[in-house]
């Protein structure tokens, strides 16, 4: 059941980060962005904010803002390899 929320609340992340940056993703890579975003977001802004994302397990606001937070990074990054302008 954990898998299913985790696919779920991914999708929904990449979903929201894809529409903050203006960029154009399918189900599949919403799901990707979503949860790389949070081990980016776990990685670079939870020892900052103290908290956890949901890929540690945490459904809180603060775990789901600081996931949004590296999913915007994660898509920013990739639109400077791509050659796209960042939109934040």
């Amino acid at each position: 059941m954990n898998i299913l929320i985790w696919l779920i609340m991914g999708g929904i992340i990449g979903w929201l980060a894809s529409v903050i940056m203006r960029t154009q993703e399918g189900i599949l890579l919403n799901i990707v962005v979503g949860i790389v975003g949070a081990l980016v977001g776990g990685w670079l802004i939870s020892p900052l904010v103290g908290a956890a994302t949901i890929n540690q397990g945490d459904l809180s606001l603060a775990g789901l803002g600081v996931s949004l937070l590296g999913a915007i990074i994660l898509l920013a990054i990739v639109n400077l390899f791509r050659g796209g302008r960042s939109r934040l």
